[in-house]
């Protein structure tokens, strides 16, 4: 008879993949994951398939967890501006609390080991965003780049911020703004 899956255990085991994957890279073996875990790896398999099932249940997991921090208070009424400082502000917030999720999810999205549904399953989260641009681009808010490409100027701007933030706190209410203002002439129009 199969054991029954336990919450905490599946969560160590998202954890210590996090830990794992944050310090060698996602070619890290299964083996070091449940290790970390405290679990037997067969206990990993239990709850994944195969590695590819956890690293698709991963990258969903971190994108979840970062769709929460930066929508969960979306200002939706806010003017064009106010809503993109938001969802800066609430990105880079998240990332310089969750350095190893960052690390991570950077791996991951550059994996060809994470599937097309997977993806689009974590982008359907972030549509608030995408109306956003769209919205902003049909009233010539915002420059006509695609939303993906307007996103990734985001996430590059922002993981450069980061890191300038980590190194020199200090200084990092004057490279967050710095960051966003970047961001902010890179697509908005006019």
């Amino acid at each position: 008879m199969a054991r029954p899956r336990s919450e905490d255990k599946r969560n160590a085991l998202l954890a210590a993949a996090i830990e794992v994957f944050a310090e060698d890279g996602i070619n890290a073996p299964t083996a070091r994951i449940a290790k970390v875990a405290g679990v037997a790896e067969g206990t990993l398999f239990t709850y994944f398939s195969n590695k590819d099932e956890l690293l698709n249940h991963l990258y969903l997991e971190i994108k979840r967890e970062l769709r929460e921090a930066m929508l969960s208070t979306y200002p939706r009424a806010a003017d064009i501006k106010q809503r993109a400082r938001h969802v800066w502000r609430t990105y880079v917030d998240w990332g310089l609390v969750n350095v190893d999720k960052r690390k991570v999810v950077a791996q991951l999205v550059v994996s060809d080991r994470i599937t097309e549904d997977t993806r689009t399953v974590a982008s359907a989260g972030f549509a608030d965003f995408h109306s956003m641009l769209q919205e902003s681009m049909a009233k010539g808010q915002l420059r006509e780049h695609p939303p993906t490409y307007t996103g990734a100027i985001l996430v590059a701007l922002a993981e450069t911020t980061m890191d300038f933030m980590l190194k020199e706190p200090d200084a990092a209410e004057q490279y967050r703004t710095a960051g966003f203002e970047a961001f902010w002439r890179a697509v908005a129009s006019g």
